[in-house]
């Protein structure tokens, strides 16, 4: 049954900045990002730097959420860039961030700007992406807000993969598995051609490893590949 009522048509208009429009989503967006998580903690995090007479000598934005931080922006005054506050922005916002629970951070520099700097203060390449005006790159970086515990275990393994659609397959489903020996991937990436895939995993323990390895669920997805089995190099790695 019809109520004989038309809705008007919705219109698309496009335009430039639109702060009701990014709060809205921005409010959607968290919401469903905690009911698909469980995590409901996002928060805000900065740090300002004044000088005597309240002016703005630096300052850092950014934020925490489910165990996690970022940074957006870190940015100081051009007559106190020798002054060490870069650094300070980034202890501080550090410090902070692990206050709040985060075992993890992570930002982002174009090239031009500051990769080294934070390489410095010991944040480590997790991609880049390219085609930036001036042939500049933009780098993505990682550092962990932890010290790993003694026995922790943290590999780099280079997999062939035979029959690429099978192996790939077998792939998704035995790392799905770390979680139930105290294990973590902490990236996963693949060759243009789908044959060769590079995984970096961190487990709690050595044990931790041998009991995946032993895992009656991946061994019997091995076994059912037979020859297309991947094959593996398994390095042991630390960050430098």
């Amino acid at each position: 049954m019809t109520t004989g009522i038309e809705r008007p048509a919705p219109t698309l208009r496009v335009g430039g900045e639109d702060s009701e429009l990014a709060a809205r989503i921005d409010r959607e967006l968290t919401a469903f990002n905690n009911a698909a998580t469980g995590a409901d903690d996002e928060a805000g995090l900065s740090v300002r730097v004044t000088d005597g007479d309240g002016e703005l000598v630096a300052g850092l934005t950014g934020w925490t959420w489910g165990g996690r931080a970022g940074i957006d922006t870190v940015w100081v005054r051009a007559d106190r860039r020798r002054d060490g506050w870069g650094g300070r922005l980034l202890r501080a916002a550090e410090e902070e961030a692990r206050r709040r629970g985060c075992t993890e951070i992570s930002v982002s520099s174009f090239s031009f700007q500051a990769p080294d700097f934070y390489r410095r203060h010991g944040y480590t390449d997790t991609g880049i992406r390219d085609g930036i005006p001036g042939g500049h790159v933009d780098h993505h970086l990682w550092k962990s807000l932890v010290a790993d515990p003694a026995g922790t275990v943290r590999l780099a393994v280079l997999v062939e993969l035979p029959d690429v659609e099978a192996g790939q397959r077998y792939e998704d489903a035995v790392l799905a598995l770390l979680g139930r020996h105290g294990g973590r991937l902490e990236r996963r990436l693949r060759t243009d051609d789908g044959r060769t895939e590079v995984h970096v995993i961190r487990f709690a323990t050595p044990e931790g490893q041998e009991s995946f390895l032993a895992d009656p669920e991946r061994v019997a997805l091995r076994a059912a590949l037979g020859d297309a089995a991947p094959v593996s190099q398994v390095l042991p790695v630390h960050d430098v």
